[in-house]
């Protein structure tokens, strides 16, 4: 659905809208260029209503819910917004930073939520047994989404043994060489895309590997390519992304690949904590 289309999708149910719901129509409207990058939270105190009200509305128009409303008009936008174009449209002059903490919190908890909302349960299962069958992984994650695949890294090769970050751009080549179909590509990105991530994911997947896609939504470049697509939602009331939920989203990953393969990992962490006791790793 384009952006067009949404708005005729507005005006064509204004008639059958509650009071509340026409505030909301009328705001999107007349803020056209700017509302798309509010939070609901955010909406919702610029319209005084509830954020319950925006989450309503959405669904009264046919959408998921608020981030896929939020997406169908952020996607169609003409203009590609930059870093300092985005921090413009999310922060306001006579806002300061004394409680930014709980705008913020409250924001990573609707993302949580969100994303609780649209995991597919059956996709998420079948992505943890690919995990568990693949011979070699390989994590695809560029710019901040790296620290994601450096968390995901740690934990996937601490317990399987068979994890590969691929952290310079310009080693993907020598890595996925020989890359079969018994391999398994996972790919991280968020808006803005990083070109790199979408074109080793659809090396991959032209080669015949499997591919798990953790991105924002369905509309994003990454999705085509994966086998197993995980969304979360990202949005907070800044020019920066929120990993709360991807974040989450990466620990039950690396959660259900442990109790998969329980006796495997068990024999594993008792070496483990050996190796690390003869080193004198942690502070006692």
């Amino acid at each position: 659905m384009t952006k067009q289309d949404v708005y005729e999708r507005i005006l064509s149910k204004r008639d059958e809208m509650s009071k509340s719901h026409k505030k909301i129509a009328s705001f999107l409207i007349k803020n056209s260029d700017s509302a798309p990058f509010l939070t609901a939270s955010k909406l919702a105190k610029q319209v005084e209503v509830g954020e319950a009200t925006i989450i309503r509305f959405a669904v009264f128009l046919g959408y998921k819910g608020y981030p896929d409303l939020q997406r169908h008009l952020q996607e169609d936008l003409k203009t590609k917004w930059t870093s300092a174009e985005r921090f413009e449209q999310t922060t306001n002059v006579n806002e300061n930073e004394k409680h930014v903490w709980k705008e913020v919190l409250s924001d990573d908890l609707s993302n949580i939520k969100e994303t609780l909302r649209g995991i597919d349960e059956y996709v998420f299962t079948e992505a943890i047994q690919a995990l568990v069958q693949a011979e070699r992984i390989y994590i695809i994650a560029y710019r901040s989404a790296q620290s994601l695949g450096i968390f995901l890294e740690f934990y996937l090769d601490l317990v399987l043994q068979n994890t590969k970050l691929i952290q310079q751009s310009d080693g993907v080549s020598e890595h996925l060489l020989d890359i079969t179909e018994r391999d398994l590509v996972i790919g991280i990105g968020f808006s803005r895309y990083t070109k790199r991530t979408v074109d080793v994911l659809k090396y991959a997947h032209e080669k015949g590997a499997q591919t798990i896609v953790i991105t924002d939504h369905s509309m994003s470049p990454l999705a085509p390519f994966g086998n197993y697509q995980l969304y979360t939602a990202t949005s907070i009331n800044s020019f920066i992304d929120s990993f709360t939920a991807p974040l989450s989203i990466i620990n039950a990953l690396i959660t259900g690949v442990t109790r998969s393969k329980q006796q495997k990992v068990k024999e594993r962490l008792i070496e483990l904590e050996l190796l690390w006791d003869k080193f004198d790793v942690f502070h006692d």
